[in-house]
């Protein structure tokens, strides 16, 4: 009989913010494997739970996923965890998850918190289209590079970065990136949640401005602006104007739906069968238009 991989997301810093299908995973799995087996005994002491755990990093990765997935194969179950979020984003576990995929054990994520997604559903910053992009570079040399290959990306960009580096990185960022809108959200979660938005020029002079800086930190760069002067942007603007003319007409066609007596979600579902369009789509053109 074979076991199971659960690929475990725990909190990243209210440990209210778990759920309650992984607190029953990590009760009945035979075996936790940990980034750092000091932190999460702290989260396994506070839910009163007594799996036993073993130690699965960045420095033991190829003979620990190979150990694992031998028990597995003998029918044990393990829930693999992080110090803090979901495992495999910018964590250790890519090399277990595709051990276990290879030997055919069936590998389950328990979704949960994220630093990435939760920094940018508070960001204020566009969120259609995104990139997540790991910590950068912690040289100025190769953080400018890797930022010069991201400039023409359309979306907005997710980046961790550490407090003793971010004065730095937002120099960068403003000379290669300009004046693009930027948010850092830093200790998500905890006590002393702050969002910051702004360039990233006037970020750095609020930071700068602390004695110190700390606390895990997560920076979004949004889209970059449109250049009036580009040869793509008379035919964006035509493309934006003609936007506003759909959702004009769609909202006049759901507002009718609604005097029938359909209820808003109902009216956008009839208008989106009729007009041969998503119900996503037209549900965006009228709450943005």
């Amino acid at each position: 009989m074979t076991g199971k991989l659960y690929i475990v997301a725990t909190p990243i810093g209210n440990l209210e913010d778990i759920t309650l299908r992984a607190l029953r995973v990590l009760r009945e799995c035979d075996l936790i494997a940990c980034e750092d087996t000091r932190q999460t005994r702290k989260l396994l002491e506070h839910f009163g739970i007594a799996t036993p755990m073993v130690s699965y990093h960045e420095h033991n990765e190829a003979e620990r996923a190979a150990e694992l997935v031998a028990k597995m194969g003998g029918g044990s179950s393990i829930a693999l965890v992080s110090d803090a979020g979901t495992p495999l984003v910018s964590d250790p576990g890519y090399r277990l998850v595709r051990a276990a995929v290879d030997a055919g054990i069936p590998v389950v994520p328990i979704p949960g918190a994220s630093a990435a997604l939760g920094a940018l559903s508070a960001a204020g910053l566009p969120s259609d289209a995104f990139r997540f992009c790991g910590f950068l570079p912690p040289k100025s040399a190769q953080r400018r590079r890797v930022l010069e290959e991201w400039k023409k990306e359309t979306g907005t960009l997710i980046f961790y970065e550490t407090p003793h580096r971010i004065l730095d990185a937002l120099d960068d960022i403003a000379a290669v990136m300009g004046s693009r809108p930027i948010a850092i959200a830093r200790e998500l979660t905890k006590i002393h949640e702050e969002f910051l938005r702004g360039t990233a020029a006037e970020i750095r002079a609020t930071l700068a401005a602390r004695p110190s800086v700390k606390g895990e930190i997560t920076l979004l760069i949004g889209k970059p602006a449109l250049d009036k002067h580009s040869p793509a942007a008379p035919e964006r603007e035509a493309r934006m104007e003609t936007n506003v003319e759909t959702s004009v007409s769609l909202q006049e066609a759901v507002r009718a739906a609604e005097r029938e007596g359909l209820s808003h979600m109902d009216a956008i579902k009839r208008v989106a069968r009729e007009k041969g369009l998503g119900k996503r789509e037209v549900y965006r053109l009228v709450e943005g238009g």
